[in-house]
Formats: structure tokens, sequence, C-alpha cells
């Protein structure tokens, strides 16, 4: 879709006058360190910002470098990740680490060949850490522009072509942050503010929503991942368990098998039948 100057000019002034009055002050958004602002990142994949802010504070306190991170062992970053899942994310955040102590790649192509480091996350960090002028696309963004000039959610590559069309060349973290905050606040998935809206008045979809197809997800109370969860925060409390023990308390007869998935994935270690953290 071809968005016309006049057009994309009247969208980023709109938005930037509403970002400037309701901008969220996340603590992120008041540092250019790459290593902060990956951090950051990683930690909202797939979790909510009301529980990465405590956890982004108390992580960087800890390991408030690279250097800090690389120096660790990986059985404390996992204790320190305690409560916002995914455990792969702090495993990838370590590995990166380890490959780079000293500063993280200072190119986009040269972020996106880290492990765990993608597309959206590699652009983010360019983006926010070095203010380059780049397009990408979290959900919220592929919402907020997907609605309003498609008028229906974007796909991920629909909403980079967008956002390359408007992306301006400078300001361009304040650009999708004001993406972000507007999906976020406003323009949300199932109930839409539209009546709040600053760009409502040329939305394709204003005053209907259209969603995305879901996404079928198993129940969480009966999934891998929960008991996957439930092992490794056995093993932060623990120092060593054995498989025995570990069954026992699990109490689910795929822990077995997930106990080799995660020694796969370098999430623990084993020792005959002596299970903990890698260290």
């Amino acid at each position: 879709m071809y968005i016309r100057r006049a057009a994309a000019a009247t969208l980023r002034r709109r938005l930037s006058r509403w970002y400037a009055r309701s901008a969220r002050d996340l603590p992120w958004r008041r540092t250019r360190d790459a290593y902060a602002v990956l951090v950051s990142e990683v930690m909202l994949q797939q979790t909510q910002v009301s529980r990465v802010l405590p956890a982004y504070t108390a992580f960087l306190r800890r390991f408030p470098t690279l250097a800090a991170l690389s120096r660790a062992a990986l059985a404390d970053v996992l204790r320190a990740w305690s409560g916002l899942g995914y455990n792969r994310r702090a495993r990838d955040l370590h590995r990166i680490a380890r490959l780079h102590p000293r500063a993280l790649p200072a190119t986009r192509e040269g972020l996106d060949l880290l492990p765990g480091v993608g597309s959206y996350t590699a652009g983010a960090v360019s983006c926010f850490s070095r203010g380059e002028s780049i397009a990408f696309a979290d959900t919220n963004i592929r919402r907020v522009l997907g609605r309003a000039l498609l008028g229906r959610v974007a796909s991920e590559r629909e909403a980079v072509a967008l956002d390359e069309q408007l992306v301006p060349a400078r300001g361009t973290d304040r650009w999708h942050h004001a993406l972000m905050d507007l999906g976020a606040t406003v323009c949300l998935a199932r109930t839409p503010r539209c009546e709040a809206c600053p760009i409502a008045l040329d939305c394709r979809s204003r005053g209907r929503v259209v969603r995305a197809a879901p996404r079928r997800q198993a129940a969480f109370a009966t999934s891998d991942r929960r008991v996957r969860g439930r092992i490794i925060a056995l093993l932060r409390e623990r120092d060593r368990v054995t498989l025995r023990e570990l069954r026992d308390a699990i109490g689910d007869a795929r822990t077995d098998g997930l106990v080799d998935a995660l020694q796969d994935e370098g999430l623990l270690e084993r020792s005959g039948r002596v299970i903990q953290l890698p260290t």
C-alpha cells in the first residue's frame, strides 16, 4: 500500500502530539545503552510490562553490563529470571554476553545473528540505542498501523512495509514508542478506545474491531511449558535433586522427557542421577 506524503505527515504529527501528552514513563526509555535496551526487549517478549518493570531493574542491578553477565553462572542468571517465564530467553542473553562481553554488534545485521534475537529485536535495539531510522513492527505496531491503514491487523511483513514509509529520519525512537503506547493503551486488541485515539479520524477500522485470527494454545495449566517452569523453579530452590526427587515433587508423567529436553537446551545439567542448574 502506498501512503501519500501528506497523509503520512498528518499521521506522524497527530501521533507525536498525543505521545507528548500520554507517553508511558518506562525505565528502558531513559537509556541509550544497547545492553540495557536488549535486556528490556528480551524481557518484553510475551511478557506484560507490569511484570517486566521490577524484574528489569533487579536484573540490571545484578548484571549491570555484558561483562558482568558473561562472568555469571547460568544458574544465577536463571534465578534472577524467576517470575518471567520462557527461561530460554535468559539462556540466550547469557550466551550473547559470553559471545560479546565487551559490546554488542554495531549493526542490525550483526544483532540479528545473536542467539534468540530476530529481525524485530535487532531493529528495536538499533533504533532505541542508536537512534537509527529503521522500520520494525511488534504486536502493537502491527495492530495500530494495520487497523489505521488496512482496516485490519497487519501481518509483520505488511506492518514493516507501512512503517518504512512512515518512519521519520529523526526521532525514530519516539515514533515507535508512540505506536507501541497507542497499541498498549488505546488501540486495544478486543476493546479499542476509538474515542480517545489521536488518529481515529482517518482510521479505516474506526468504530469496528477486526481481530486477527486467534492462535490456539494448550491451556497453561496442563501445558509442557508449565511443567518445564516447575522443574526450573524447583532447581532454583535446591542446589541439587535426584531424578526420583524431581519426579515426586513434580508429579507429572512428562517429567523425564522434559528433563531430557531441558538438558538438550542447556537449561539444566545431569551427572548420573543428580540434576542441577547449569554452572
